[in-house]
């Protein structure tokens, strides 16, 4: 009855983890109509997280002792896995094709295992350097370095900031989860990860409200329509998507799915946001990549996949994460969280 049970638990999780993916993955291809309707980046952003936001608030209500248990954590969470992972990613689309913008970061387990490595002087494995060569030279073929570097640079650099955003993340989750205790040196809970998100949105709406300055947007383009592959979508339709879809129902069903699978496993399933990102980039944007860009994609998977695979688990307790794009996130999880709490 047991192992029964078990299984069918299994088979949710895995069915929510693939929610999950789909629903992350499609956020690029959501989104970049809007900002060549006309609409920057940054409000394209802010638009997300503050419509998140709004709908999660009940959530943060319910776990409102996290902001005194866990501020630093809350802070690291909204600064670094919601604003600057997605103004980074978001802007990065405006130059370069979705499926290149993601590939690159992928690069968020190399530069994981770097700092462990080279900061905090911590032995990696064999394969951990195997997982990491095989990322970054399969990035190599997608961005086509061959060609002198095919794709704007600017915006090469920005996806690459997406990344560097996921590291800080989880250095800040690696720090502050370390003895389990709260502000006042009394034994803490390891902190709800649905709560964390919740939390995460907020800080990154008002970071973002900052930044993005949303009262200078044209908001008249939101009652407009987008081009999508040649067809005109209505703009409401588009950030409905984004911010329901390839958000809340992003998030949410991630959190579960890790509670019903390993991280570890759930982190493999992640993988997935990548190929689907490219697949719907193809087909609703037409945005073809090339062969070599195709198994330069395939490559850098691999490589995520070992390297996450390969982490070393530091002494650490439980501590939410969630980062939310790709392989990143389960190195985060694989190391971090025994529940799971961003693209």
């Amino acid at each position: 009855m047991q192992a029964s049970s078990g299984f069918q638990g299994r088979s949710a999780g895995l069915g929510l983890a693939l929610v999950s993916a789909f629903a992350f993955g499609g956020s690029g291809v959501a989104a970049k109509p809007l900002i060549e309707a006309g609409l920057d980046p940054l409000h394209v952003v802010w638009l997300r997280v503050a419509g998140a936001a709004v709908i999660m608030l009940p959530v943060a209500w319910r776990h409102r002792n996290l902001v005194r248990e866990r501020p630093a954590l809350l802070a690291g969470f909204g600064l670094f896995a919601v604003a600057g992972v997605q103004a980074f990613y978001f802007a990065s689309i405006s130059r370069i094709p979705v499926g290149v913008a993601l590939l690159v970061e992928y690069l968020a387990p190399a530069l994981v295992l770097g700092w462990v490595r080279f900061v905090q002087r911590r032995p990696v494995t064999r394969a951990a350097a195997v997982g990491v060569v095989l990322a970054v030279g399969g990035l190599a073929c997608v961005v086509e370095v061959w060609s002198g570097l095919k794709f704007d640079l600017l915006g090469l650099v920005l996806a690459l900031g997406a990344a560097c955003c996921q590291v800080g993340y989880f250095v800040l989750s690696d720090h502050g989860g370390q003895d389990g205790r709260d502000g006042g040196g009394r034994h803490a809970e390891p902190p709800h990860p649905v709560g964390v998100i919740a939390y995460g949105l907020i800080v990154g709406a008002a970071v973002l409200t900052l930044v993005a300055r949303p009262w200078g947007m044209d908001w008249s383009l939101l009652g407009g329509s987008a081009g999508l592959n040649g067809n005109e979508v209505p703009a409401w339709l588009l950030l409905g998507w984004i911010v329901l879809l390839a958000t809340v129902l992003a998030y949410v069903t991630g959190v579960v799915s890790v509670r019903l699978l390993s991280p570890q496993v759930a982190g493999v399933v992640a993988c997935l946001e990548a190929v689907i990102a490219t697949g719907l980039a193809w087909v609703l944007l037409g945005e073809h990549l090339s062969a070599p860009q195709l198994i330069g994609g395939f490559v850098v998977l691999t490589g995520a996949f070992i390297a996450q695979s390969a982490a070393p688990k530091p002494p650490s307790g439980p501590v939410a994460s969630g980062v939310g794009t790709g392989a990143a996130a389960g190195v985060v999880e694989g190391e971090l969280s025994g529940d799971r709490a961003p693209h």
